[in-house]
């Protein structure tokens, strides 16, 4: 959608609505129903919501006029926004509303995809409203001064939402689930770089992050679209699926304030969908941060070729059999660093991906990466079609200086990331190149890369980065770990950080083998 002409804002009033966005969030927090910061959070997503889809569908109304055609609103009569947010309904009876004549209209939506998903998100869960019905005219009051039509408006509105959710994330832990820090995404996005007219998919969408940074990059990149290209790009670009709802409804409202009118987002266990064969849906590109560390019962279990319980491989099975069987279809994701060392099932499930796909890039992130959404070790995995692989090029980010671990006061920042972005796309255009130049046998790929790096005649490496050629992985065992060879491991031990943080995902790993055998046991195997 684009911005109204006569909506001009001017700095001190984007500043203004600012402040007015936060003074609503501080009315929600002293009201009895919204202490937390999950609550408020949940209950500003939601009118935030709402007063967009009203003033998305003035604009779809007078589109439809000016083409001699009819639109049917969604909310329409006594729902729409202005019969009830700008009414002055005594407070008593706009609770009522809301609890008797609202919500239970959203929830039965129904006809198409998006009232479907307008329906997803007021469902399934006890919506948060405010106790007491002044607190709630105040907000709305000042909801209503938002121009969803003005991308000044828009703009504001998205910065303090992102701002919102890094608030829920450092108060409360349960946003390590679906949020990720913005400069990681933004590499992940960066180094898988979407293109106009592909489909861009995550299975986990959580707050939006990788669907709304995708969008930016989009609109960055392609200035001057089509109507055509617009309309594809608004309506059959964005997709994605979260398990949980409050979630749902915070990565929902987070793609709508990027800019994307009505994106795909469902509401379910995206693990649910059977893969042991080819999905009927499938994806050009893939971005995710997965749920790692989490369980699945046996029936989501035999959804998948290789049954396990760790969220992680599942999902990765999922992402391997929804990107399209085509050359170019990719996937940019974080694991945890257990994924990369485990055996048994993990093992076959990365023979299966070096076969079918060209694993060409991991980035091992430091301690803290994530803080302090989550304190796991992880990684960044880029994988396309077709395979198989042939080399896997690894870059370790090191911590700044003075540093011991990432963390909430000292968070990643786009700078730390600054080499390993200049090196991956480097390696992403001319790996097929640089490959051919390994070594022939498994044995001397690390007396290659220290004789590389000493010449300084390869622009993708440096102390931090290095190449393996796929025989050395076979020759582990399918173990992926990021070993540097540029480190003395005499010289350099890992850090006690490391090694705890890898202790715990050995400890998951006997959990994990532990829980197999008792389950084979109850059901009479010997």
């Amino acid at each position: 959608y684009g911005s109204n002409p006569l909506a001009l804002t001017s700095p001190s009033t984007r500043q203004s609505l600012e402040s007015d966005i936060w003074r609503a969030c501080d009315i929600l927090r002293r009201d009895n129903n919204c202490g937390g910061v999950m609550e408020y959070v949940e209950h500003i997503a939601w009118l935030l919501f709402l007063r967009f889809l009203d003033a998305q569908e003035d604009a779809w109304e007078t589109e439809a006029s000016l083409s001699g055609k009819t639109y049917h609103r969604i909310l329409e009569g006594d729902l729409r926004w202005e019969a009830w947010a700008r009414r002055d309904l005594p407070a008593d009876d706009l609770i009522q509303f809301v609890h008797t004549r609202l919500i239970p209209s959203l929830r039965g939506l129904a006809g198409d995809p998006f009232r479907e998903t307008v329906s997803a998100i007021f469902s399934e869960r006890n919506v948060i409203v405010a106790a007491s019905g002044y607190n709630l005219k105040d907000v709305l009051n000042i909801i209503d001064g938002i121009d969803f039509l003005n991308q000044d408006d828009i703009h504001t509105v998205s910065r303090v939402y992102e701002s919102l959710l890094r608030r829920l994330g450092n108060e409360n832990k349960m946003a390590g689930e679906f949020y990720t820090p913005r400069p990681i995404i933004r590499l992940v996005v960066d180094l898988t770089a979407p293109k106009l007219g592909e489909s861009i998919y995550d299975p986990a969408t959580g707050s939006g992050g990788f669907l709304s940074e995708s969008y930016d990059y989009l609109r960055d990149k392609y200035r001057d679209l089509t109507i055509a290209q617009s309309e594809k790009l608004q309506t059959e670009t964005f997709y994605g699926r979260e398990k949980k709802a409050v979630p749902h409804l915070l990565g929902m409202m987070n793609v709508v304030l990027h800019g994307v009118a009505r994106p795909n987002i469902r509401h379910g266990n995206t693990l649910e969908e059977p893969m042991k064969s080819a999905p009927a849906e499938r994806f050009d590109v893939v971005l995710t941060n997965p749920p790692f560390g989490g369980t699945e019962n046996q029936q989501i279990q035999e959804n998948f070729p290789v049954q396990v319980n760790a969220t992680e491989l599942l999902f990765l099975q999922h992402i391997m059999k929804k990107l399209k069987p085509r050359a170019g279809a990719r996937c940019g994701m974080v694991m945890p660093e257990g994924v990369l060392f485990r055996g048994g099932a993990f093992a076959t499930v990365k023979k299966d991906l070096l076969e079918q796909f060209n694993l060409h890039t991991i980035i091992s992130l430091p301690p803290g990466a994530f803080a302090p959404y989550a304190d796991v070790k992880t990684v960044l995995m880029f994988f396309e079609r077709p395979g198989p692989t042939k080399a896997i090029w690894y870059y370790e980010l090191s911590l700044p200086e003075g540093l011991k671990k990432f963390s909430k006061g000292n968070p990643v920042l786009d700078e730390h990331l600054r080499e390993a972005r200049q090196m991956a796309e480097t390696w992403r255009d001319q790996q097929a190149q640089i490959a051919a130049q390994l070594p022939p046998d498994a044995e001397t790929w690390q007396a290659w890369n220290k004789a590389r790096l000493e010449q300084a005649d390869l622009p993708v490496l440096s102390k931090n980065a290095w190449i393996v050629p796929v025989e050395e992985i076979r020759a582990r065992g399918y173990d992926l770990s990021a070993r540097n060879p540029h480190r003395d491991a005499a010289a350099e031990l890992p850090k006690p950080i490391e090694l705890t943080s890898r202790l715990l995902e050995r400890v998951r790993e006997l959990h994990d083998i532990i829980e197999g055998l008792h389950q084979k046991l109850g059901n009479g195997e010997e």
